[in-house]
């Protein structure tokens, strides 16, 4: 069954622009979807939900480590990532935006055996607050992967521009108004062959968001200044219980 959501942000249009070439330049996100997989028990699940699940890296990660589960429930705000996404008969996908807080009524709320996933993608929420509050009533338990403000942080300064993302405190501190939650940061590299490079792997891998803040000749000007060889990536890492639902010796209670 695929349920559709005909509204489109900038985000989205980035992503499903360049759709088809995501798996080729997505390396940053395969290996902190595969890092945040490596930090879920395997145990038996019944259902996944995975928020922004793009082409399906947390899946194929969950299949190779022959997690078991009734159901996992795909969600994409772009309708060409989600083309890509596996498909198998317990795989339902929808084509959503996350930000909606009007679609999630997927999951049996706050069952000690659901579980909900995002790896990528709660960064580019235009509400951040809502969709924690909403999300902690979908499942159990959570695991987030979220790219903070200082990614790209050279980039930016160089450029003199602001990040389009939210800091590792404000999403602290969000994520704790609503979670048992802790937390791992992690900070990556990505090496590039020349900066030309570099910046068609911003262009083509979603991770700008579709921000378009410099014009070409700015652009020109940062490819000239930009004095690393690599981009620079802070990942933040929760582990989390919703406060609203303690489980406790398998029994629910709120």
């Amino acid at each position: 069954m695929l349920r559709e959501d005909s509204k489109e942000s900038k985000v989205i249009k980035q992503f499903s622009r360049f759709a088809h070439q995501y798996n080729t330049y997505n390396t940053i996100q395969s290996e902190v979807a595969k890092a945040l997989v490596e930090r879920i028990p395997k145990q038996k699940y019944t259902s996944i939900l995975d928020v922004g699940c793009g082409s399906g890296e947390i899946y194929k990660n969950i299949e190779r480590s022959r997690f078991s589960f009734d159901k996992f429930i795909a969600l994409d705000s772009s309708k060409e990532m989600l083309a890509l996404h596996p498909s198998d008969l317990n795989v339902d996908k929808y084509h959503l935006d996350f930000d909606n807080i009007q679609n999630y009524k997927i999951l049996n709320k706050t069952e000690k055996d659901n579980l909900l996933i995002s790896s990528s993608a709660i960064q580019w929420s235009k509400n951040l607050d809502t969709l924690i509050r909403h999300l902690s009533t979908q499942a159990g338990k959570a695991y987030f992967a979220i790219f903070t403000a200082n990614t790209f942080k050279t980039l930016h300064k160089t450029a003199n521009l602001k990040s389009p993302i939210y800091s590792e405190c404000i999403l602290k501190e969000v994520i704790n108004k609503y979670y048992y939650a802790s937390f791992q940061l992690n900070s990556y590299q990505l090496e590039f062959k020349t900066v030309r490079d570099m910046f068609r792997y911003i262009k083509k891998s979603g991770v700008s968001g579709g921000e378009k803040q410099l014009k070409y000749s700015q652009i020109k000007q940062l490819m000239d200044k930009y004095p690393l060889n690599y981009l620079e990536f802070e990942v933040l890492f929760v582990e989390a219980t919703p406060l609203n639902t303690k489980v406790l010796n398998g029994v629910k209670t709120v």
